[in-house]
């Protein structure tokens, strides 16, 4: 995960310079942003497919395992 965020730390660099050099209306400058804006996409995608535990997987197959029960408090 650490490679990711430091691309997106590069990309945003490079957005900077480009709003910089290129003005912030200009669209090398949105296209820039719009590279940092698919990175964390695709950072936020990997979080989310984490790796489910032993324990998760055999919840999903046995549902109305007793171990598996969540009460409502």
């Amino acid at each position: 995960m650490s490679d990711i965020q430091s691309q997106i730390e590069q990309e945003r660099e490079r957005a900077r310079a480009a709003c910089e050099e290129a003005g912030s209306d200009s669209s090398e400058c949105a296209v820039a942003w719009d590279t940092v804006e698919e990175l964390q996409a695709e950072a936020s995608h990997q979080r989310s497919n984490k790796k489910k535990t032993s324990f998760e997987e055999y919840c999903d197959n046995n549902p109305d395992a007793d171990e598996c029960r969540i009460y409502d408090n």
